[in-house]
């Protein structure tokens, strides 16, 4: 990705995500600075975004190549990960950086206050789309991307169902095709019903029958979906359930 700044001249990111450590993984980083620098004759930059810190202190070792008394060329990757990426809960933060939202939400995904930063991304892509679509659709599959196989996955999913009139992405698309499929509002409601399930699924936290039947059969897409953003903090389906009129 080629970036051009009135101050700081053109450089190259090298964008990668990595969520475990890879022994291998340096010697390609420093293979793709070295390829750029000589085809482009651009500074380069590997940008590394860990979700974990573990991963994050292992890839932002500095790696000399060369003799241990002259190395020759230092490796030195800029990591993004929890503790260097702010939260941005703040809709006006998210216009003003669009990139760093979707990079929050994606490292903070599981952070208690993780529901507030999808909440702030939706009316600003929704704005953005209006006068820019093409840009918008970007950041709605980034988000998606980023989040999958995260619990957070779920919110943002049907945080674009709430309003699909507006979201053109794909995501969007699938997800009318799905509410023509089983009927707009049964299917929604079902459909964070069933995301619920899986959530509190992958907390381990424990789901008795009646429990489970109360998720099944409720219709309110609003009290599920407040159920739905609690799932991912809470410790009991108790929490889950507290003070919510059905």
């Amino acid at each position: 990705m080629r970036v051009d700044t009135a101050e700081q001249g053109s450089y190259l990111l090298v964008v990668e995500a990595q969520g475990k450590k890879d022994p291998d993984k340096p010697a390609s980083w420093t293979y793709s600075l070295s390829y750029l620098h000589a085809k482009y004759r651009l500074p380069p930059v590997v940008v590394v975004v860990c979700q974990d810190r573990a991963t994050a202190t292992w890839a932002a070792r500095h790696l000399e190549i060369g003799p241990r008394q002259w190395p020759s060329l230092t490796l030195r990757p800029l990591v993004l990960e929890p503790d260097n990426v702010p939260i941005v809960t703040s809709p006006d933060k998210v216009a003003h950086d669009l990139p760093m939202a979707v990079l929050s939400a994606v490292l903070h995904h599981r952070d208690p206050q993780i529901e507030a930063i999808p909440k702030a991304m939706a009316p600003v892509l929704r704005d953005l789309q209006e006068h820019d679509e093409d840009t918008a659709d970007i950041y709605i599959e980034l988000t998606r991307q980023g989040l999958e196989k995260t619990l957070a996955a779920d919110l943002w999913r049907h945080l674009v169902a709430i309003d699909t009139s507006f979201f053109t992405s794909s995501l969007a698309e699938e997800l009318r095709d799905e509410g023509r499929a089983e009927g707009r509002a049964e299917g929604k409601a079902q459909g964070v019903a069933e995301s619920l399930l899986l959530v509190l699924a992958g907390r381990d936290i424990e789901v008795s029958e009646e429990a489970r039947e109360r998720i099944s059969t409720c219709d309110d897409h609003d009290v599920l979906t407040t159920w739905l953003t609690r799932a991912m903090t809470a410790a009991s389906t108790a929490e889950v359930f507290a003070d919510v009129t059905e």
